[in-house]
């Protein structure tokens, strides 16, 4: 019985294919349970992000059969063919060694995925879908990732201008944003993301500026701040100790004077301009102010490329670690003493094929029924002569 991945990724799969596979939190047991029964796996876990849907489980062969997996996903004919690819034994070990440390993730070295992971491991765990195999892989891969993150480089440094504008601002503030107030002007994507670090960081005040009165409203609301109109805006720039400029406007927004009206105001307190747009939104002279600290989108990009070429540096470092976890694994697999297999129908954490309650696990349609208050499993290629006979009433 050899373990196995079958999945695809952003790498090998356009966006408008994989959301034909997306499985949301809630249907993990249930599509995983489909899976198991389905295609005959004696365990299985499903991880589904918006990245990547990979079917991680143990079977005696795999290959030929990993479309018709994906297909019993999507209830579909689609050929998934093209984008699919299998790792079997040590490899996908490594597969999800890497997978869960971040290592293939679109920012190398990410940490949501690891929650992701131990998430879909959790939901597979508890409808009772997987067994020592999947338990040990799973849980080591929990520990090789905290042995990356302790001795590799591979999570420092931000690799978003979002994150990389929160960095240089903690700096400016020792770390400490719990009692700053952040400013936005305008309302682009990439500066409402950066007032989104912000404000997770502990900003205590938010203030948006912008032309439209409504949408101004609307993205205060969203982080509970305060709206504010675009010819009030020099007055809240006195209030304010961050500020974020994103107006998408063609020529200068905020010029060296402007700044300079309000410096006596604040009292010798920090400001911190964070200047995102294109063409740039602040006057570069406002730099060689007192207590000012700006920031251009040229800054920030080029933090964002320093930090992402260090985390490359450490990927040698990170594989190293995973090919001697993978085979460490694979060596106490081989050498454990060998179970009865369980059916594939015994996945109900009750152990009984003939009365699965549609509770413990799902009312999945094409896999459970009621008929006359009973409860049973439908006939189809996997099911044990026992069911049908309980089905049509027959001994």
């Amino acid at each position: 019985m050899k373990i196995f991945v079958a999945g695809l990724s952003y790498k090998t799969t356009p966006v408008e294919v994989r959301e034909k596979l997306a499985v949301s939190r809630a249907r993990l047991q249930c599509c995983g349970c489909r899976l198991k029964l389905r295609g005959n796996l004696s365990e299985v876990v499903l991880l589904s992000t918006c990245n990547r849907v990979e079917i991680y489980g143990v079977s005696p062969w795999i290959h030929g059969r990993v479309q018709q997996l994906f297909q019993e996903l999507t209830n579909t004919d689609f050929d998934f063919t093209p984008h699919l690819y299998v790792k079997e034994g040590a490899e996908a070990a490594k597969h999800l060694f890497a997978v869960a440390s971040g290592l293939d993730s679109m920012v190398l070295g990410e940490t949501e995925i690891t929650g992701q992971v131990k998430n879909a491991y959790q939901a597979a765990k508890d409808a009772g879908l997987t067994g020592k195999k999947m338990n040990r892989l799973f849980q080591t891969a929990c520990q090789v990732v905290k042995q990356i993150r302790t001795n590799t480089a591979i999570g420092r440094g931000a690799t978003s201008v979002g994150s990389v504008a929160v960095e240089l601002t903690e700096k400016v503030f020792d770390r400490d944003l719990s009692d700053k107030t952040v400013m936005i002007v305008g309302a682009g994507k990439m500066g409402e993301a950066c007032v989104k670090h912000l404000a997770k960081r502990g900003a205590k005040t938010v203030l948006v500026a912008n032309r439209s009165v409504e949408r101004a409203e609307k993205l205060a609301a969203e982080f509970g701040g305060r709206a504010v109109r675009i010819e009030d805006s020099a007055a809240a720039m006195t209030e304010a100790d961050i500020l974020v400029s994103s107006t998408g406007s063609p020529g200068i927004v905020l010029r060296r004077e402007d700044i300079e009206k309000i410096l006596p105001a604040r009292r010798n307190r920090p400001l911190v301009l964070v200047d995102i747009a294109v063409p740039r939104d602040i006057d570069p002279a406002v730099a060689e102010l007192p207590n000012v600290f700006l920031y251009d989108i040229d800054d920030l990009e080029a933090v964002v490329r320093e930090n992402t070429k260090n985390r490359e540096h450490e990927l040698s470092f990170c594989n190293e670690i995973i090919a001697g976890r993978a085979a460490e694994l694979m060596s106490k697999l081989e050498s454990s003493p060998g179970k009865k297999r369980r059916k594939p129908w015994s996945c109900c954490p009750a152990g009984s094929w003939a009365v699965w309650p549609p509770e413990r696990i799902c009312h999945e349609q094409n896999i459970f029924n009621e008929e006359s208050g009973a409860e049973y499993v439908l006939g189809f290629s996997l099911e044990p002569p026992g069911v049908r006979r309980l089905r049509d009433g027959t001994n």
